[in-house]
C-alpha cells in the first residue's frame, strides 16, 4: 500500500510538472531587462555609449587633428573583468568599438588576433588570386592611441537584500609616447532582494 502510494505521488508531481508550460516572448534589443542583478547587455551597452561619448568630446581628439591634420587611429586593447562573476569582455569591447566607428570621428584598427587572420587571408591572395584584385603588403595603419581597461565589482549583502557595484575605468594612451591622454569611469550600482 506504501508503495502506490509513492507511485501514486511521483506520477502526480510528474503530471503536474509536465503541465508547465514555457513561454517565449521576444523583445527588442533594446529593452533593458535585469533578471539577477548581474552584468548584462544592457549595462554593456550603456557604459560603452557613455564612455565613447566621454573619449570623443575631451580635448586630446581636437589637439591631434590640428597637429597632424588627419583622424586619429585607435586600437581597442584590452578590458579586464576583475569583477567577481564571469562577464564576456568581447560583447564590451564590440560596443565600444561600434560607437566609435559610427562616430567618424576617428578610424579604428583590428585587434592582433584579427590582423593575423587578416594577413594570412593576403598571403593566401599573392598565392592564389588574380594579382589586379590582391590587397597589398604594407599598407596597414598603425594605431596612434590604445583604448584599455578594467570592469571592478563589490558587492555588500545583508539577509537577503544585496548591493552590486560595478566599475568601469578605461584609459586612452598614446602610442608613441605612453601618455594618457584620456581617463574615464562610468559606475553602475544595483540593489537585489530575494
Amino acid at each position: 500500500m506504501k508503495r502506490l502510494s509513492i507511485i501514486s505521488l511521483a506520477l502526480l508531481f510528474f503530471a503536474l510538472y509536465s503541465c508547465q508550460q514555457r513561454t517565449v516572448s521576444r523583445v527588442d534589443p533594446g529593452t533593458t531587462i535585469d533578471l539577477s542583478g548581474r552584468w548584462n547587455d544592457s549595462d554593456s551597452r550603456f557604459v560603452a555609449e557613455e564612455m565613447i561619448n566621454d573619449v570623443l568630446s575631451r580635448p586630446w581628439l581636437g589637439r591631434f587633428e590640428n597637429r597632424n591634420e588627419r583622424q586619429p587611429v585607435i586600437i581597442v586593447g584590452d578590458v579586464r573583468n576583475r569583477t567577481h562573476e564571469h562577464i564576456d569582455g568581447e560583447t564590451f569591447i564590440r560596443n565600444m568599438e561600434r560607437e566609435l566607428v559610427n562616430s567618424g570621428l576617428v578610424r579604428i584598427v583590428q585587434s592582433a588576433e584579427f590582423r593575423e587572420q587578416m594577413r594570412e587571408e593576403r598571403a593566401d591572395q599573392h598565392e592564389f588570386a588574380d594579382p589586379a584584385t590582391v590587397a597589398k603588403w604594407r599598407r596597414e595603419l598603425g594605431a596612434d592611441y590604445m583604448l584599455t581597461g578594467t570592469i571592478n565589482s563589490i558587492i555588500d549583502q545583508h539577509g537577503r537584500e544585496k548591493v552590486i557595484f560595478y566599475q568601469v575605468n578605461l584609459e586612452l594612451s598614446d602610442m608613441e609616447t605612453n601618455e594618457k591622454v584620456w581617463l574615464g569611469e562610468k559606475q553602475i550600482k544595483k540593489t537585489v532582494r530575494n
